[in-house]
């Protein structure tokens, strides 16, 4: 009984041909063929939100900075991180943001 059971189990225990590894392997470069165009777009789609979320929150910090300053808009960007308004003024690629004094309006380069 018990050498009729090793058979069973040694028939099924057969490795891979070469055939079928190379038609998996064939399977997963085209899966990566079609994978990596759509994550390099989607990481500028992710740095683009990332900036623009950065202008916003920048922007709500001057407002902050406007109402405990009575209407006061701040003299540069560095005078918001100086108070601890904000921790960055930069957008994710690590360029600086545009502050125009006259309106308070922070925009990205």
């Amino acid at each position: 009984m018990f050498k009729t059971f090793r058979r069973l189990i040694l028939a099924s225990e057969r490795a891979f041909t070469l055939i079928e590894m190379m038609i998996v392997l064939m399977i997963i470069s085209i899966l990566l063929l079609i994978a990596v165009p759509n994550m390099i777009k989607s990481q500028s789609v992710v740095q683009d939100k990332s900036t623009e979320a950065t202008v916003k929150m920048v922007q709500s910090q001057i407002a902050a900075y406007q109402m405990d300053h009575d209407g006061e808009l701040p003299p540069s960007l560095d005078v918001l991180v100086q108070q601890d308004y904000v921790d960055n003024i930069k957008t994710s690629e690590g360029r600086a943001l545009i502050y125009d004094t006259a309106t308070g309006k922070v925009h990205a380069p």
